[in-house]
Formats: structure tokens, C-alpha cells, sequence
């Protein structure tokens, strides 16, 4: 086992790879995004979000064909795909992209979610979160309908059925992907 400067240097090469940097500079396409919207540049935010959306794919790719990523990677991953999704839904929900409702329910998802992760962990209970089939499908709308918002306000286009059968599959994907977390939580 390296020591002193050999155990930093192994280290640094654990936090350093292609598929970490990647998801960094997803994480701070972050606030790019949300500042886009505030300035009324939709398209500009679509093509961040677009590629937000790429280099998420393409970093877990190259975990995968290098070995499977590292717990840096792991954590810093899912940490950037939900900065991202929360703050486009808030931020789209401020400028009245959004109704309001379903940023609220977005969030609080997520916030008992975590919570939940939090307050068992707390109370030393093993916690192992795998996706559920509703909260990937959840995840898949979410972003198609960011995605959709931001194109169709950019262009200025109205395909307002669309856009409302999306908000409220994502809002039933969303209340079902919640409460399958709790009951699952719940049953232990």
C-alpha cells in the first residue's frame, strides 16, 4: 500500500478521470442553464441542457468501458443530474414556463427522497437505493419535458396539449415514483 505522497498521488488519480471531469463540467453547465432562462435565452438553455444530457451519457460510458467509474463518480454523477433537473424546474417554474405545482412536487420528491436516505442512515439502517422502473420512467419525462419547455418557449411556438399531457405524466410519474420510494422504505 502506497504511503505519503504515493497514497495522495493514487489519490488524485481516483478523482481525476475523464468520466469525473466530465460530470464537473455537467455540474456547472448548472447554473449556465438557469442564467439562460432568467435571461430569456431559451434556446441557448436548450443546447446547454442538450448537452448536459450528452455528457451525462457520454461519462457513463467511459466508466463503464474503463472499469466501472469510482465512488467519486458515483456520488458526483446523480449529485449533477439532480442539480441540474431541480433548478431548470424551478427556474422554468419562476419565468411561468412551468406552473409552479410541478416544481414544487419535483423537488419535494426528491427532498424526501434524500431525506429519507439521510434519516435512515442516521438511524443505522442500511440503505441501498436502486432506480425503480417508475422513477426511471419519472427521470425520462422530466427531461423530455425541460427539454420540450425550453425548445418550444425558445422558438416561441405554442403546442400547449403537448406540453400539458407532459406536465401531468410527469406529475403522476413523479407522485408514483415518490411513493414507491416511501413504501419500499417503509417495508424495509
Amino acid at each position: 500500500m502506497p504511503d505519503g505522497p504515493d497514497l495522495r498521488r493514487a489519490r488524485a488519480n481516483t478523482l481525476l478521470t475523464l468520466p469525473n471531469a466530465i460530470t464537473f463540467a455537467r455540474l456547472c453547465m448548472v447554473p449556465m442553464a438557469v442564467w439562460f432562462v432568467l435571461a430569456q435565452g431559451l434556446i441557448e438553455a436548450f443546447f446547454v441542457f442538450v448537452a448536459a444530457g450528452l455528457s451525462d451519457a457520454l461519462d457513463g460510458w467511459l466508466a463503464r468501458r474503463s472499469g466501472g467509474g469510482n465512488s467519486v463518480g458515483a456520488l458526483l454523477d446523480p449529485v449533477a443530474d439532480k442539480a441540474l433537473l431541480v433548478s431548470m424546474y424551478v427556474t422554468l417554474a419562476a419565468v411561468n414556463e412551468l406552473p409552479d405545482w410541478i416544481a414544487i412536487l419535483v423537488v419535494f420528491r426528491d427532498v424526501v427522497i434524500v431525506g429519507g436516505v439521510i434519516v435512515l442512515s442516521v438511524l443505522g439502517m442500511p440503505v441501498t437505493l436502486r432506480p425503480l422502473y417508475v422513477s426511471k420512467l419519472n427521470t425520462a419525462l422530466q427531461i423530455v419535458l425541460v427539454a420540450v419547455t425550453l425548445l418550444l418557449a425558445g422558438f416561441g411556438l405554442h403546442a400547449l396539449l403537448a406540453k400539458q399531457v407532459l406536465i401531468w405524466l410527469v406529475g403522476l410519474t413523479t407522485l408514483g415514483s415518490g411513493a414507491a420510494y416511501v413504501w419500499k422504505a417503509a417495508r424495509g
